[in-house]
């Protein structure tokens, strides 16, 4: 889906920026030029960076076995 239709950037797009290391709204601006446009996609493009870094988060985190107390 477009994000930001100035600079035809998708949410695709933006999920694979922050893979490839953006942390914040100016890495994006730099590295796609999201929302240096008009600014209306601004707070859904910070949206998908907060959505693909909890992901990129939770994939991350080491998976404990905990066997059962019952």
């Amino acid at each position: 889906m477009y994000v930001c239709i100035c600079n035809a950037i998708t949410d695709s797009d933006i999920r694979e920026a922050v893979d490839d290391g953006a942390r914040d709204l100016w890495a994006l601006q730099s590295a796609l030029g999201v929302a240096s446009g008009c600014g209306s996609c601004k707070q859904h493009a910070m949206e998908v960076l907060r959505a693909q870094r909890r992901s990129n988060a939770e994939e991350a985190a080491p998976r404990v076995y905990r066997p059962s107390t019952a």
